[in-house]
């Protein structure tokens, strides 16, 4: 099947007017709010930790939460943008019954969205692998702050930082890990790494979000993500297996462009705020399944 594309706002508007949606949104949608994505148009390649690395050792543990703490400290500033903006106007229309994002930077909870499935957990939660206590990552960063006074400072402005925080901080020795704080366990961002595997029970709860749309009168929309993994593209197949139209909203192909009906290749807040401001974007009542915020 080829898809069309549309490089027209409008034309994502047109396919989904009068229809319930949900939405799986990726790193593309929080470019405008100055965090990077992974493989978008110009995007260098990127290498995130993974779970078994993370765990092999103290040397992995000290590379990871010192490019961390340089990366949080300039994510933490990030805000919402037009896009965040334009779902979250959706859901309060009546338009959009369910969230689920492969982001961990928490902005679309930041714009005012309830019903959000955060499905690869949140940056801004640490947690203990020993006793799952769970804390804040602002927390933890004075923790790392008294522990590595200067660190952040002595590295320049210019050093990126990818979607998760990572900041790409080469030189790590000497730098002073905290551990839990209750049991002295080892201290985990509270996000599925690589080679983790997602929750089932969110797992379950995005099928349902997505199973109780209908082909008459529902649609999933993807915005910002290159369906490269299956974590968000198995959310697409099931709802081309229901019969259920798929729009994709993301600059540049995507692993799904063969499930959809329409791809508009532009900017997430542009095509986000013009469904927004479409006319027939309010659809009354909710879809049956769909709560509250969920990590």
């Amino acid at each position: 099947m080829t898809v069309p594309v549309s490089t027209d706002p409008a034309a994502a508007a047109e396919l989904l007017a009068g229809r319930r949606l949900v939405a799986l949104t990726g790193a593309g949608l929080s470019t405008d709010s100055g965090i990077p994505d992974y493989r978008g148009p110009g995007s260098r390649p990127r290498n995130p930790m993974t779970y078994d690395e993370f765990v092999s050792g103290e040397a992995a543990r000290r590379r990871y939460w010192a490019r961390s703490h340089v990366g949080w400290a300039r994510m933490r500033r990030a805000g919402p943008n037009p896009g965040h903006v334009a779902l979250a106007a959706l859901e309060r229309a009546g338009a959009l019954d369910g969230l689920i994002t492969q982001n961990v930077d928490g902005l679309h909870t930041a714009a005012g969205q309830h019903t959000v499935v955060d499905l690869h957990g949140r940056i801004d939660e640490v947690v203990c692998l020993a006793c799952r206590a769970t804390t804040s990552r602002e927390e933890l960063q004075h923790r790392l702050t008294a522990l590595n006074p200067g660190f952040t400072e002595s590295h320049s402005a210019e050093v990126e930082t990818a979607p998760d925080g990572d900041a790409a901080v080469e030189i790590t020795d000497g730098f002073r890990v905290a551990d839990c704080t209750g049991c002295g366990g080892v201290l985990k961002p509270h996000v599925v790494f690589f080679g983790e595997n997602v929750p089932k029970d969110r797992v379950a709860r995005c099928y349902a979000m997505v199973g109780a749309l209908t082909p008459d009168d529902g649609a999933l929309l993807v915005a910002g993500s290159s369906l490269t993994v299956m974590s968000g593209l198995r959310f697409v197949r099931a709802a081309r297996k229901a019969g259920v139209p798929v729009v994709i909203v993301n600059r540049g192909v995507t692993r799904g462009d063969d499930l959809a009906d329409l791809r508009v290749d532009a900017g997430c807040s542009e095509v986000l705020g013009a469904l927004a401001l479409s006319p027939s974007a309010a659809a009354p009542g909710p879809v049956p399944g769909a709560g509250r915020t969920a990590r």
